[in-house]
């Protein structure tokens, strides 16, 4: 076991070569801690860039205090996803989180209610839970949703209507996916606003303790939800779920709670962030904006170029290794956690062709913005559907969307996990 790594060694530069950019801001000697700042924050691709060239598999500390090796290259990465060596079970890792924390930090483990989903456990907890979920999603369910998204949609859009600036993020993007979870789920819209507190305190990095206190409220609040459902059942996935864990043991209590939290939680956060990442690629793309426009059988396609331009999803959730495992010319030990860059792979220039170009016409299949193997994500085709309306009702809605304000005034949310900008106010007019 390496209980401490070198976190000072220095990487080579970065030169602009075979699709990478440079980035100068980035001191060759600098502390891989010290580069998770608000530049990275804002945009984490030119640091990517130099990792994928320089040092691909390397120690890092996240903001929460935790000692990582970070992947950062396409191959690496997807094989990384699938591979069995690393475990996803976190219910007995507290001694690893300990033993890997800097000093003077606190460990982000959490082993609540709310943490016993299938994204933290592997087979054959995982198989048996995804299999439970998984009915939910099929293609043809998915599909028979997408008359109540488009309602959804323009009733979002009607409450707007006559107004010159729009809040893509909180106006609209959340709102259609919080609906449309809600709705799948069988639960009230009433919290809506509260939950999204919550969740986001609860993925975002360096607060550990606004990420407990969320933990916990968020296991009230589902547990609650649970019980009012158990009195009042419905023809819901949560009723369907509740059913299953009451007439065949197959869904403990904590199972029960996290799954609902986890259905919750990224059925709507995924969403919201492809939404307004694409937005923002289209905006600061005026042509290929004009493209979509012109050419609504393009959505499909550039919603997956959405997802690899920009991914909804940063890094993967936390993994540790099992037994030594080599990737690329690194063996990262026993016992070590692994954090796959997914928007990383996503710029790799070994796997797609000028990959810091947007460009939707191109097939960006093979993206890992939904992650790959058994844990790829199971509310995949709802958040292209949703993406799909919402895309194909601004661009029908609105002859132009530009930013309200200059770019630089966005701010973006500060987590390893979710990437996209708090809020996006956008200057629209009506087609």
């Amino acid at each position: 076991m390496v209980d401490k790594v070198d976190l000072t060694e220095p990487v080579a530069p970065v030169g602009g070569v075979d699709g990478e950019s440079s980035d100068d801001r980035f001191d060759d000697h600098a502390e891989p801690a010290d580069l998770f700042d608000d530049r990275f924050w804002r945009d984490p691709y030119p640091l990517y860039a130099r990792l994928r060239r320089a040092a691909p598999v390397r120690p890092v500390v996240t903001p929460d205090g935790l000692r990582m090796w970070l992947v950062t290259r396409y191959e690496d990465a997807r094989g990384l996803l699938s591979d069995p060596r690393l475990s996803k079970d976190l219910s007995t890792a507290g001694p690893l989180f300990r033993r890997h924390t800097a000093e003077g930090t606190v460990a982000r483990y959490d082993n609540s209610a709310v943490s016993k989903h299938m994204l933290r456990v592997d087979p054959p907890d995982h198989t048996r839970l995804r299999k439970l979920v998984g009915k939910a999603f099929t293609p043809r369910r998915v599909e028979r949703l997408r008359p109540r998204v488009e309602a959804v949609s323009a009733q979002l859009l009607d409450a707007v209507e006559g107004r010159g600036e729009v809040d893509l993020v909180g106006e609209y993007a959340f709102r259609i996916a919080i609906t449309v979870i809600c709705e799948l789920l069988g639960l009230p819209g009433d919290d809506q606003e509260q939950f999204r507190v919550w969740t986001q305190d609860y993925n975002d990095t360096g607060h550990p303790e606004r990420y407990t206190a969320a933990s916990h409220a968020i296991a009230g609040y589902v547990t609650e939800l649970i019980a009012d459902k158990r009195r009042h059942p419905g023809d819901d996935l949560m009723s369907a779920l509740i059913e299953a864990s009451d007439a065949e043991d197959r869904l403990s209590s904590d199972e029960l709670v996290a799954t609902v939290f986890l259905l919750l939680s990224a059925g709507h956060e995924t969403t919201v962030n492809l939404i307004a990442n694409g937005m923002l690629a289209l905006v600061d793309h005026p042509e290929q904006m004009s493209q979509l426009r012109g050419d609504p059988g393009l959505l499909p396609s550039a919603v997956e170029e959405f997802l690899r331009y920009d991914s909804p999803v940063n890094t993967s959730t936390y993994r540790y290794t099992t037994e030594p495992v080599t990737v690329g010319e690194v063996t990262v030990p026993e016992g070590e956690f692994v954090l796959v860059a997914l928007a990383s792979a996503n710029r790799d220039p070994g796997r797609f062709t000028e990959p810091d170009r947007l460009d939707i016409t191109r097939s960006a299949q093979g993206h890992v913005s939904f992650g790959h193997g058994i844990h790829y994500c199971l509310g995949a085709p709802l958040a292209r559907q949703e993406a799909e309306v919402a895309f194909g009702d601004w661009l029908k809605r609105y002859g132009s969307i530009e930013l309200a304000h200059p770019d630089e005034a966005l701010t973006y949310r500060h987590s390893l996990l979710m990437r996209g900008p708090v809020a996006l106010p956008l200057r629209v007019t009506p087609a």
